[in-house]
């Protein structure tokens, strides 16, 4: 309880209604934004001399197909909204769990895995927790931002085909606001179909759910987990030490932590945020000190929501690291 009488839980429920407010906010105001941008631009073009304006006659074309496509987004995401908001508006933050996906059940291809649970935090929009399922594992994704949790929400439960190849029923354009580096403006213009596959294709019962939350406050059973998948995510980490010590806290003993990804630390350099970052060499002596045994280290070039098209890319040399929590405890 602090001077004002609120207490910490309450102060922590303040802030979740705010970041879902805001995140909602966010998508219902996409159309408008975007067009604010796109009529600046507009503007700019308008301004410059008709000399110049003449050597570029297709130009104002590009305005009116991004407008088109500004459309066609806001009516995904309208779609998005509409679909989540029964699902998480006006619910307690804790009690967002587990949204399922669930189909047939096959169980003669299910029989090595029946038993075998994997753990995917920060799973995004939760392809690699459905990928494992669909391998007949035990997942469980686990995601912070309602950005992702509306839209992978929308993907798994509002998706589903009427056949094995019926998908690839909604259009984005995701590189219409990219307007430096464009080889050409159809880069930008590109056109993106999704879902890629039938999210309710998984040949097994139960074997998918998704909780909604952060991982430091949702996870903190030990000896739970058969193995917990980290795909870029444990830079993520206000202190990357206690991601670490989580991981091999809820570990079964014998247990694999499997972890790709970059040290990017998303909260270095920000305001009012406390971020600690270490170099690998650090975050691998704190791996074995906290007592894993690595297994395997290689090194993987990957790119992270990036137009292959572009003149500027950025790459990451990223970890492939497995390790597995020993058996008897030293």
């Amino acid at each position: 309880m602090d001077a004002n009488g609120t207490s910490s839980k309450e102060e922590d429920t303040q802030e979740e209604v705010y970041h879902f407010m805001r995140v909602f906010n966010a998508f219902k105001a996409y159309r408008r934004t975007a067009l604010h941008a796109l009529d600046a631009r507009e503007k700019n073009f308008e301004a410059i001399l008709e000399s110049h304006k003449l050597m570029l006659p297709n130009h104002r074309k590009i305005f009116d197909d991004t407008r088109l496509c500004i459309d066609c987004n806001a009516a995904v995401i309208k779609e998005i909204i509409k679909s989540c908001g029964d699902v998480f508006e006006n619910k307690q933050y804790s009690e967002i769990q587990e949204h399922v996906s669930h189909s047939s059940f096959d169980s003669d291809k299910v029989e090595g895995f029946k038993d075998v649970t994997v753990l995917v935090p920060g799973c995004g929009l939760g392809r690699l927790a459905w990928e494992l399922a669909k391998l007949g594992y035990i997942t469980q994704g686990n995601e912070f931002s309602f950005y992702m949790l509306f839209t992978s929400s929308f993907i798994i439960n509002q998706t589903q085909a009427d056949g094995p190849d019926d998908f690839h029923q909604f259009t984005i354009y995701p590189w219409i606001d990219k307007t430096c580096n464009n080889i050409s403006w159809a880069d930008a213009l590109k056109r993106i179909k999704f879902p890629d596959v039938n999210p309710g294709s998984l040949p097994f019962t139960n074997k998918f759910t998704m909780t909604a939350g952060d991982f430091l406050e949702v996870y903190t059973t030990e000896d739970t987990w058969d193995c917990v998948a980290t795909c870029y995510f444990i830079d993520t980490a206000h202190n990357i030490v206690t991601y670490i010590e989580r991981i091999f806290s809820i570990l079964k003993p014998g247990g694999f932590w499997i972890n790709l990804g970059p040290l990017l630390y998303h909260f270095s350099g920000m305001a009012k945020e406390s971020s600690i970052e270490l170099s690998y060499e650090e975050v691998v002596s704190v791996i074995k000190q906290v007592g894993f045994k690595i297994l395997k280290e290689d090194w993987i070039k990957g790119t992270y929501t990036n137009n292959c098209r572009s003149m500027l890319q950025y790459e990451y040399n990223c970890v492939l690291l497995v390790a597995t929590k020993p058996m008897q405890q030293t």
